[in-house]
């Protein structure tokens, strides 16, 4: 609706923007940012700093791993927060 082009990746740099998708990709975001903008090992020293080791207690981050029951579970959960996400959607483009 908004000219955007779904992807499954955590963090996605698109010219000159960059987003994260999710809780969690905010930091891999933001060490992605620190290794561009200094070096790997610049980032990889913040990670360490922060003591970021991810190791979620469930596989099921990602509808591939998740399966389709628990996938369907989620879709019916989201119907109200999709609906006004559209909602807004729809208000912000007809405003361009």
């Amino acid at each position: 609706m908004l000219g955007t082009e779904p992807v499954d990746q955590r963090v996605v740099w698109d010219r000159n923007r960059v987003t994260g998708a999710g809780v969690t990709a905010g930091i891999d975001f933001g060490l992605s940012l620190a290794a561009r903008l200094k070096d790997d090992n610049y980032a990889k020293a913040v990670q360490l700093m922060l003591e970021y080791e991810p190791v979620p207690p469930f596989k099921a981050g990602s509808p591939a791993s998740a399966g389709p029951k628990l996938t369907n579970l989620m879709r019916v959960m989201s119907i109200p927060f999709l609906k006004s996400a559209r909602a807004a959607a729809e208000k912000a483009k007809a405003g361009w």
